[in-house]
């Protein structure tokens, strides 16, 4: 890796870590936002995705001005829309307050992914793509794993609106070295710029987006709902765990899933990206079944469900580099925003609408409907696995 692009490689995941960070932190608070601020499910369930809904739709103009401007500037810009969010967050006495703190942060973060992901496509050849990216999101995926036990023992040293105070602090010094270390291309090359007319059409009438897309939103999407929210409560509702329990299966689940991130783009581009991709989905399936049908299984087994699910899971990056491998390179930015978007509205409606059907039902059935969603979505994406050509012919 040159040493620009291992600058860059390295200050940008800096940002990524807080990203996973401040997404996961409410399945380790939850406990204790339901008991300070008196939240139902529905409520939690609510405010815990609205990072997910703005941070999703801030997808929608952010792939123009990354493709225009480059992530230097932009990125951390929306950073400090997300230092304002963290404090906000610290500071609530009300349901209100907390969610509009939330939903800043979504903004805040909302080009710690999709960011590197334009720098990689400048700074490193079309075929170590997947490979860099699954290193990124494997090691910034360490920032779910400091919001499980790490985070539990913090929290029980200085409170939870302490964690949040320190992270606003954090967010601002680390918005600051993106700004100073981040460079858009390499020297001589100026950022592409698009000849085609109908970005937008381009993208969301492909033929093959909707099968890549509903894949991310029901996997990428529930992945990440339970890993930050449902997967701890489940334990603490269901199990009737205390936080460090709860924090040490999150552990597992977020150990398992950089693991995941590690090996996935390897593997892709060794078996071919849809396949992989498909299977691991198939395999995630197995998670919320068996959490569904045997609530109570024994300990070890449990550990076993997180960390195939973590696992698994993390393989919903693949859509990404799925992505980009599609469409031009000067459209990339919005390419792999548009399927972003995909799987953070995603995370929004699950993670929304599990706290709906919990305060009607109970687990056991809000486990089997996002069963079922997935594997119908596996079954729309399937034809893509049969196609024996490479990804970007998709």
């Amino acid at each position: 890796m040159p040493s620009v692009a291992a600058r860059i490689f390295a200050v940008l995941l800096l940002a990524y870590f807080l990203s996973y960070f401040f997404r996961a932190v409410n399945a380790v608070i939850s406990p204790d936002l339901r008991q300070d601020l008196g939240l139902s499910s529905a409520q939690l369930g609510l405010m815990t995705s609205l990072f997910y809904l703005t941070f999703a739709l801030a997808q929608l103009p952010l792939g123009a001005l990354l493709d225009r401007f480059g992530p230097r500037f932009v990125h951390p810009a929306l950073m400090l829309l997300g230092a304002g969010g963290a404090l906000l967050f610290a500071s609530a006495q009300d349901f209100l307050t907390l969610s509009v703190g939330r939903a800043l942060l979504g903004i805040g973060f909302a080009a710690a992914l999709m960011g590197a992901l334009k720098a990689f496509s400048l700074w490193f050849p079309a075929s170590r793509y997947a490979s860099v990216s699954s290193l990124y999101v494997a090691l910034g995926a360490s920032g779910a794993i400091a919001a499980s036990s790490p985070l539990a023992w913090l929290k029980e040293q200085i409170g939870w609106r302490g964690v949040f105070e320190g992270g606003a602090v954090v967010i601002v010094l680390v918005a600051l070295v993106v700004a100073l270390g981040v460079r858009n291309a390499p020297k001589g090359m100026a950022l592409p710029k698009s000849t085609q007319a109908g970005h937008a059409g381009v993208i969301w009438g492909h033929p093959n987006f909707w099968r890549m897309g509903w894949l991310n939103f029901m996997v990428g999407g529930g992945f990440l709902a339970w890993q930050t929210l449902w997967g701890g409560d489940f334990l603490f509702k269901v199990r009737g765990m205390a936080s460090l329990e709860v924090g040490s299966l999150l552990f597992t689940f977020s150990l398992a899933a950089a693991f995941g991130f590690l090996l996935c783009g390897p593997l892709a581009d060794r078996l071919g990206l849809p396949r992989v991709l498909l299977a691991a989905g198939a395999a995630f399936t197995l998670g919320p079944l068996l959490l569904a049908l045997w609530p109570q299984m024994p300990l070890a087994l449990l550990y076993g469900v997180y960390l195939l699910m973590g696992f698994t899971g993390a393989f919903n990056i693949l859509s990404l580099a799925q992505a980009r491998l599609s469409f031009p390179t000067e459209l990339t930015g919005r390419a792999v925003t548009a399927i972003n978007f995909m799987g953070f509205m995603g995370v929004f409606l699950l993670q929304w609408g599990m706290g709906i059907v919990l305060g009607l039902s109970n687990y056991s059935t809000a486990l089997l409907v996002w069963a079922a969603l997935i594997i119908l979505a596996i079954l729309g994406y399937w034809p893509l696995t049969q196609r024996h050509r490479p990804a970007s012919h998709l």
